[in-house]
């Protein structure tokens, strides 16, 4: 398994305010995704993308992200057929907010990981809201580590053993909830970060959280992580 990461020049056609940056973002990947029907079907299907996008950089202090100004994005993957096909078709690739230009591709080594940390909003999603209000920072962390589990054993095909630590830590960066946009709802997400435990699955995971993002809605931005090496 290797973590693919893309960066990607885009050249904005209007103003984006950030409350609307990563609906953009992810409007623009899944419109080139429609332009093959394999990809096509894969992007409306039900299921882990294991794909995730972060902002744009660099970051606009004032919230507006400027018509005809170049930005960053950058997304990673954990699926190395679905990396070739963005990093072509991406380049050139235009809708009414932002035209591709140029693109690199590299893959992440896979080093000690010391701690990763979310770059926008974690979302994990329960039947009765906003996790604060419903339940323990204990289950919280069992429902985190469960997700991010069966992420990996649906990627990878097999079933890992759950008998271990992923982290030592967790610290939560931001004080009240950060809202995030999806379809016509509002869900509530945190930032966070991981002191990733020192045994080979912790580590394992870890990278693999790198490419495919922590939690939910990862294909909409959410859970865009980066890392700290030992």
């Amino acid at each position: 398994m290797n973590v693919m990461e893309l960066r990607l020049k885009v050249f904005l056609l209007k103003d984006i305010p950030m409350s609307d940056l990563m609906r953009t973002e992810a409007h623009f990947i899944d419109s080139a995704l429609a332009q093959k029907s394999e990809w096509l079907e894969f992007h409306e299907k039900n299921c882990f993308k294991y794909y995730v996008f972060g902002g744009l950089w660099p970051i606009e202090k004032d919230g507006i992200y400027k018509k005809e100004h170049i930005y960053t994005m950058t997304i990673r993957t954990v699926d190395s057929h679905l990396a070739r096909y963005i990093s072509k078709v991406l380049q050139n690739h235009y809708t009414l907010d932002m035209k591709g230009l140029t693109i690199e591709l590299r893959m992440i080594p896979e080093k000690m990981i010391d701690e990763i940390y979310t770059l926008t909003p974690m979302i994990l999603k329960t039947d009765q809201g906003y996790w604060r209000n419903e339940m323990s920072l204990d289950d919280y962390e069992r429902l985190l580590f469960e997700n991010a589990v069966k992420k990996y054993n649906q990627f990878t095909g097999e079933k890992m053993d759950e008998d271990f630590q992923l982290y030592t830590n967790i610290t939560f960066l931001n004080r009240k909830p950060i809202g995030c946009r999806y379809k016509n709802i509002q869900l509530l997400g945190d930032k966070i970060k991981l002191k990733i435990a020192d045994n080979s699955q912790a580590q394992e995971l870890a990278y693999f959280l790198i490419g495919a993002g922590i939690g939910e809605n990862n294909s909409r931005g959410n859970g865009f992580c980066n890392y700290k090496w030992i």
